[in-house]
C-alpha cells in the first residue's frame, strides 16, 4: 500500500459519475450554476485526439498570473514499510552459481564476451588478473539480474509456488535448484533488457552452458507460460503471440469482465493455444479503468482525466511499465513535494510538519509491535487499526494542539485513501500485509491516461459489450454462463468481477461456491474513494508541484477534498482532480455534483485568494459516484477486522478445476493496485493451461497408465504418506503446497480386494481425513468434490508425472 500515491479508485462510466459542462460565457468572474449531464462515452477516436505528451502547450483562455512564488514546501516520505525483516538482504550467494552456469564464451550477440580458454588457462600473472576481473564482471552481472528478478517478485535463493507445482526442478535445494534460479534470472533479465523482441529459447541458450539446457528449457517454459518474458502489445511480441496454433484448441475460456484482469488473461490464454470470449457488462473495455477526455473553451482546451486506476505505484519491475515502453509512451515520476494548507490558506509550519509527521509514524510503530505481541499470545485478536491508533495518540499525548491535530487528521485522511476504507473498518493485525511485496521505484502517471494501455490491451481480443452476467453454472461436463439473455458454452470459466460484485451476490453460482470461498468473500473488505476532476483555463495553482494537501478542522470530514493532483504535465491541459476519502466519500455520493464543485472551489479559493491568485471558473468538471456502480459498487479491497491476507488467496482458489477467479482482489501481493490485476491475469492464464494440459480423456490415457504398472504403484501404497480406514495418499514431494497433486487409493473388500484411485490437492486429502467413516469419505468426494474413484487405466496423463517425482524422490 502507498499513502502518498496510492491507489486511485477505479470507475465505470454508467451511473458513478456527473458531469458539469460550463457555458462559454466562463470570463464571468461570478460562479454560476452549471449544467448538468451524466458522463458521456469517449470514443477512440476522442482519445486519439488527446495530447500524449508533458509538453503538449495549450492556449488559454485567460492569461495566468504573473508574479507568482510557490509557496515553501517539505518533500513528503511515503509511509515506510513494515515487516522488512521478510525481504532478502543480499543476492551474493546468486553470484556465486552463476559461475557455474552462465557461458564464459558466448556468441559475440550476448552480453557476455569471456572465452572459455581465458578462464580455463592462467599461467601467467596477467592471464590471472584478467581471468579474476571478468569473473568479477561476471559476478557482477549475475547480481543485476538477481536484482531485476527481485523487482519482479522473485526470491533469492529459493522457488515461487507456482514453480514448485510446475517442477521446474527435480529436487528442492541443492546445486540444481540454484542453477536453475541463475538461468532463470539471466532469462527474465535479457528480455527486460528490450521488450520489444520476442526471446526465443535458442537465444536464452547462447549464453548458457550446454549442460545445463534442461534447466533453460524449463526456465524458459516457465516464464512463458506465466506472462514474465515475452507479454505485452510490441508489434514484435504480437506477431508471434497471435499466430494462428497448430493443431487443434486445447478448449474454451469464457473469460467475465474486460478490465486489465481479463483482458490480460485472454490475450496470454489466446497465445497458449485456448479459444476464448470475453463478455463485459460496460460498453467499453477496461473497467475501473477509465480515461475521460475533457473539453472546454473557446480555445478548445483539452484534457484527459483518469477517473479511475491513475498511479502505477512502483515503476521497478511493474508490467505496465513494460506496456508504456513498448507503446512508447513517457512516464511522468508523481513528485514527492506536497504543501499542505490550512483551512485559511496559509502554509502549514514546516517544523510541525515534521514533528507530526513523525509523530505519526512512531504511533504506527507502536501499533505494529502490539499487534506482534497479540498475534504471538492469542492468534485470533484482531480490532480496528482506528481503535488502536487513536488509543496511542491518547496515553502519548499526540496531536493536542488543534493545529497539530488537524495535520494528524491529514495523515489519517492518507491512509483511508491508500485503503479506500475508514480507520475503524481496517484490521490492526494485517491491514498492511502486502508491503513486503510492494514495487519499488518512483510512482507514475501516464501522459494521456491509462486508457492507452487498455485500448491496446483489448486489440484483437473477442470482447462482448453490455453483457451483464447473470449466472454461471459448472460441473463436469463443463459450464454454462448466462449473460444478456444469451447462453455460452465452455470447458471453463474465469470470473474477474470486482470483489464489490461478488458481495452484493449478483451472480448466481450453481452449484454455490465453496463455505470456505464465500467466508473470504464476506470477511475481504471493499472499499470506496471518489475524485472530481476539474478542467481549468489556465493552470494558477503553478507547474512545479503534482500534489497539494488540505487540512480541516472536521474531523468526520478530513477526508473531502484533502489532497489534490495536478494532472498539468500529462493530460493535455489545466487539470485538477481531488480525492474525497474515508467517511467523506460516503457522505459525497449523497451530494449533489453541484454542490460538490463548489465546494473544492470554496477551497481551492481559500488556498489561493490570500496569495493574490484568482481561482477561474472551471471549464468542465466530472464526479464519479463509485458505490452507486452496480458493476463495481466501490473502488478496490482492503484487510477489514477479522481477515487477513490469506483470504485473497482463497478467494484466487479455483472451484472444481471449471471456476477461475482474478483480479486485484485475487492478488495477496498486490491487492488494490492495477499491476496486482494485471498479474492476476497472468497467473489464472497458467493455471488455467495446466488444468487443460491434464485433463485428457480416459481413452487417451490407457495407453499412458498401463495396467502392469499397478504393481509398482502399489509398493508406493505400501508405505503411504498419510493412511486413513481404507484411504492411502501419496504425495507430490516435490511441493508442500495445499493445491498440489495427491494420488489416493481406495481398497474396497468384497470377494476379492478392489483398488479404485484418484488424483487431488492436499487439500482436499486433508478435508477427507477429518471425517468418520469410509462411506462418508466416499461420499464427499463425489458429492462435493465432484471427483471420480476410477481405475488404473482410467487415471489421467498427470498421474505419470507425479509417480515419476515419486519414484525419484524415494530412490535416493
Amino acid at each position: 500500500m502507498e499513502t502518498s500515491a496510492g491507489h486511485p479508485p477505479e470507475t465505470s462510466h454508467n451511473v458513478n459519475s456527473d458531469e458539469i459542462l460550463r457555458q462559454d460565457n466562463h470570463h464571468n468572474a461570478n460562479f454560476s450554476p452549471p449544467q448538468t449531464t451524466s458522463e458521456a462515452a469517449v470514443s477512440d477516436s476522442q482519445l486519439d485526439d488527446l495530447p500524449k505528451s508533458s509538453e503538449t502547450k495549450i492556449s488559454s483562455d485567460l492569461p495566468p498570473p504573473t508574479g507568482v512564488t510557490p509557496p515553501q514546501v517539505k518533500r513528503r516520505r511515503r509511509r515506510k514499510r513494515f515487516f522488512t525483516d521478510l525481504i532478502p538482504p543480499s543476492v551474493s550467494a546468486a553470484a556465486v552459481n552463476g559461475l557455474r552456469v552462465l557461458r564464459p564464451n558466448p556468441k559475440p550477440s550476448t552480453a557476455y564476451s569471456y572465452s572459455e580458454t581465458e578462464l580455463a588457462t592462467g599461467d601467467d600473472l596477467s592471464k590471472n588478473h584478467n581471468r579474476r576481473r571478468r569473473m568479477s564482471d561476471l559476478a557482477k552481472e549475475v547480481d543485476v539480474e538477481a536484482l531485476i528478478a527481485i523487482s519482479v517478485g522473485f526470491p533469492v535463493d529459493s522457488l515461487t509456488e507456482e514453480e514448485i507445482e510446475a517442477n521446474v526442478v527435480s529436487q528442492i535445494g541443492g546445486i540444481e535448484q540454484a542453477n536453475y534460479i541463475v538461468v532463470r534470472n539471466h532469462i527474465l533479465a535479457r528480455w527486460r533488457s528490450n521488450v520489444t523482441v520476442w526471446l526465443t529459447k535458442d537465444h536464452a541458450l547462447e549464453s548458457i552452458r550446454a549442460e545445463h539446457k534442461n534447466l533453460v528449457h524449463s526456465a524458459y517454459s516457465f516464464l512463458l507460460h506465466h506472462g514474465y518474458i515475452n507479454f505485452g502489445v510490441a508489434p514484435g511480441i504480437k506477431e508471434v503471440k497471435f499466430k494462428p496454433p497448430e493443431g487443434a484448441s486445447k478448449g474454451n475460456v469464457i473469460v467475465i469482465g474486460a478490465g486489465l484482469s481479463g483482458l490480460v488473461a485472454a490475450r496470454q490464454l489466446i497465445s497458449l493455444g485456448l479459444k476464448v470470449v470475453v463478455l463485459e457488462g460496460r460498453g467499453r473495455p477496461g473497467g475501473r479503468v477509465r480515461s475521460k477526455k475533457m473539453t472546454g473553451g473557446q480555445n478548445g482546451v483539452v484534457a484527459a482525466a483518469d477517473l479511475g486506476g491513475s498511479v502505477l505505484t512502483g515503476i521497478n519491475g511493474n508490467p505496465l511499465g513494460v506496456l508504456a515502453r513498448q507503446l512508447g509512451v513517457p512516464l511522468h515520476k508523481v513528485r514527492d513535494i506536497c504543501p499542505l494548507y490550512l483551512p485559511n490558506g496559509r502554509t502549514v509550519n514546516p517544523d510541525m510538519d515534521s514533528k507530526v509527521e513523525a509523530s505519526f509514524n512512531k504511533l504506527l510503530d507502536r501499533v505494529c509491535k502490539l499487534r506482534q505481541a497479540m498475534l504471538d499470545e492469542v492468534k485470533s485478536v484482531d480490532v480496528s487499526l482506528g481503535t488502536a491508533l487513536e488509543a496511542f495518540r491518547h496515553v502519548y499525548r499526540v496531536a493536542e494542539d488543534p493545529q497539530e491535530q488537524m495535520l494528524l487528521d491529514w495523515h489519517l485522511a492518507n491512509l483511508e485513501y491508500a485503503n479506500a476504507s475508514l480507520m475503524s473498518n481496517l484490521s490492526m493485525a494485517f491491514w498492511d500485509q502486502d508491503d513486503p511485496y510492494e514495487m519499488g521505484g518512483d510512482h507514475c502517471f501516464i501522459p494521456g491516461g491509462n486508457e492507452r494501455l487498455i485500448r491496446a490491451l483489448a486489440e484483437d481480443i473477442p470482447i462482448f459489450y453490455d453483457r451483464t452476467v447473470e449466472s454461471v453454472r459448472y460441473g463436469t461436463d463443463g459450464v454454462l454462463v448466462y449473460a444478456g439473455g444469451q447462453e455460452y458454452h465452455g470447458d471453463m470459466v474465469l470470473c474477474t468481477v470486482p470483489l464489490g460484485v461478488l458481495k452484493k451476490g449478483n451472480i448466481e453460482f450453481v452449484p454455490e461456491l465453496p463455505q470456505r470461498k464465500k467466508d473470504a468473500i464476506e470477511r475481504l473488505g471493499f472499499g470506496l474513494l471518489n475524485k472530481v476532476a476539474i478542467l481549468f483555463p489556465y493552470d494558477f495553482w503553478g507547474g512545479e508541484i503534482d500534489t497539494f494537501g488540505h487540512l480541516t478542522d472536521d474531523p468526520n470530514m478530513r477526508g473531502e477534498f484533502f489532497l489534490f493532483y495536478s494532472y498539468s504535465s500529462v493530460s493535455g491541459g489545466p487539470l485538477l482532480i481531488a480525492l474525497v476519502a474515508g467517511e467523506a466519500a460516503v457522505k459525497f455520493e449523497k451530494m449533489s455534483p453541484l454542490e460538490s464543485v463548489v465546494r473544492v472551489l470554496e477551497i481551492l479559493k481559500g488556498i489561493f485568494s490570500p496569495k493574490g491568485i484568482a481561482v477561474p471558473d472551471p471549464l468542465q468538471a466530472v464526479c464519479t459516484r463509485w458505490g452507486q456502480d452496480q458493476l463495481s459498487y466501490g473502488s478496490y479491497s482492503y484487510v477489514a477486522i477479522g481477515a487477513s491476507g490469506d483470504d485473497y488467496d482463497i478467494l484466487a482458489e479455483s472451484v472444481g478445476d471449471r471456476v477461475f477467479f482474478a483480479g486485484e482482489a485475487t492478488s495477496k501481493q498486490y491487492p488494490a493496485t492495477m499491476h496486482g490485476a494485471f498479474l492476476s491475469g497472468m497467473r489464472e492464464a497458467a493455471h488455467i493451461l495446466r488444468v487443460t494440459d491434464r485433463r485428457i480423456s480416459p481413452a487417451d490415457t490407457s495407453n499412458t497408465c498401463s495396467q502392469e504398472n499397478t504393481s509398482v504403484v502399489d509398493k508406493f501404497f505400501d508405505t503411504p504418506d498419510l493412511k486413513f480406514g481404507n484411504f492411502c495418499v501419496l504425495y507430490d514431494p516435490m511441493s508442500t503446497d495445499l493445491e498440489s497433486n495427491c494420488l489416493i487409493r481406495v481398497e474396497l473388500q468384497g470377494e476379492r480386494c478392489l483398488h479404485l484411485y484418484s488424483l487431488l490437492s492436499r487439500r482436499l486429502v486433508l478435508e477427507l481425513s477429518k471425517l468418520e467413516g469410509d462411506l462418508s469419505r466416499i461420499e464427499m468426494l463425489t458429492r462435493d468434490f465432484g471427483l471420480k474413484l476410477v481405475g488404473w487405466n482410467n487415471l489421467s496423463v498427470a498421474v505419470g508425472s507425479l509417480l515419476t517425482s515419486i519414484e525419484s524422490a524415494r530412490s535416493v
